[in-house]
């Protein structure tokens, strides 16, 4: 193996030779590196959202046993999700310092071992508490594991590997969401939170095993001074903060729609149970789909003319939720969250295309934006559900997304950026 050389996470230019060296150094499709790579990155990404929104289906229950309104119960999602946020602008920095996989091994742990501590607390306040070192801890693979990819896989591989990954998150966010779902309605809530952070510390040796180090890290200053210049390079870009509001506003539309849309199904006409609302979480399969699928077509098509058609899609599928016959209501989400999982790969892969410095914060700032979205929307789609029902959710959502299409035609009257993406 030829040793590794310097990265494009430099804040100067790569000499013709340094570029050409590196090239030799990424990880090629179709390869045992690739394949371990994958494998590792869908782990992580499995465990990140099985932690984070397992907590979703219990939150009609939460309501009830700790009395509190539907807003109130979103918290125990959007005090994770506004931590991690929060973190996200200190760990990507630390990691373009330390180092990647460290940064994101020492998170997968502490998040799991966070995770089984809020199974034990007694109360609102306390849960809370554990819930935002949960965000908090999950910081550092969030803000970590894109850049990870940009840096490791070939950029011709870029957006299969991304898609993959997200493939991953999508999983856990299904298994999550089911498996708490489901056992909630036989145990109590306790117990379900003790068996999703018994599998994310599984899956979290596994990533520590099978990832492979980096061979195309540059470690960067942490000087204060070096911090703020990194961040400052990114927002005097054109196009990525076009794409950190695209973050905020998908993340906010997909959040709000599965935060509240138990509470229909628990209520009349439908009156379902749990378990059922619980299996409702299958519908994440066509996510897992469709970011490798929509991923590898903007990798072939441009990234410009694949992010709007997704966003489109997702308003299709929410208009469909407006109707009453279950059947259509379930084919709108499972349309809404194929288009949700294809936009955010594109977008996300198109971050770490176009970044050519500081790509750790980069990253960072994308997901800043895209859980703060998170935590702003879910929370705040409360209101439109108390005072308008699923027809308040359904205008709030539309907003977003009529917001993120706006968003995405400008981003397509961009010229690209040397960034070599389309």
């Amino acid at each position: 193996m030829k040793p590794a050389s310097p990265a494009l996470n430099n804040d100067t230019p790569p000499s013709p030779a340094q570029t050409a060296s590196q090239a030799d150094t990424y990880i090629e499709k179709n390869t045992p590196l690739f394949t371990r790579t994958a494998l590792a990155l869908f782990a992580a990404g499995f465990a990140t959202f099985a932690l984070l929104y397992c907590v979703q289906p219990m939150m009609p229950l939460l309501s009830r046993e700790f009395a509190i309104s539907a807003a109130q119960s979103s918290l125990v999602l959007s005090v994770s999700t506004a931590m991690l946020a929060i973190g996200l602008l200190v760990t990507g920095p630390i990691s373009d310092r330390i180092g990647r996989k460290p940064v994101m091994v020492l998170a997968l742990f502490c998040a799991s071992i966070a995770t089984l501590a809020s199974a034990l607390m007694p109360d609102w306040e306390t849960v809370l508490v554990t819930r935002a070192l949960v965000g908090l801890s999950l910081s550092g693979l969030a803000a970590v594991a894109m850049t990870y990819l940009s840096e490791e896989i070939h950029p011709t591989h870029l957006g299969l590997a991304m898609g993959l990954y997200i493939g991953g998150s999508a999983v856990g966010g299904m298994c999550g969401r089911l498996i708490s779902g489901v056992l909630i309605d036989y145990v109590n809530w306790h117990v379900a939170l003790l068996v999703i952070g018994g599998l994310a510390l599984i899956a979290a040796a596994v990533f520590w095993r099978i990832l492979p180090d980096s061979r195309n890290f540059r470690p960067r200053s942490l000087h204060p001074r070096s911090l703020l210049d990194g961040f400052a390079v990114q927002l005097r870009d054109q196009g990525l903060p076009l794409l950190f509001l695209t973050g905020f506003l998908l993340m906010g539309a997909f959040v709000t729609l599965f935060n509240y849309i138990a509470y229909r199904f628990l209520e009349a006409p439908y009156n379902l149970s749990q378990a059922v609302v619980g299996l409702f979480s299958v519908v994440y399969l066509s996510g897992i789909y469709s970011s490798a699928k929509i991923g590898s077509l903007a990798d072939r098509l441009g990234r410009r003319k694949v992010l709007w058609a997704v966003i489109v899609l997702m308003l299709a599928g929410l208009g469909l939720t407006l109707l009453n016959p279950l059947a259509l209501v379930i084919i709108g989400v499972l349309i809404f969250t194929f288009g949700f999982f294809g936009a955010h790969s594109v977008a996300s892969s198109w971050v770490g295309r176009r970044a050519t410095t500081a790509r750790g914060q980069a990253s960072s700032l994308y997901l800043f934006c895209y859980y703060a979205g998170s935590s702003v929307a879910g929370t705040g789609g409360g209101v439109f559900w108390h005072y308008a029902g699923w027809n308040g959710i359904v205008l709030f959502i539309g907003l977003l997304l009529l917001l993120a299409l706006g968003v995405a035609w400008r981003l397509a009257l961009l010229q690209p950026l040397g960034e070599s993406i389309r």
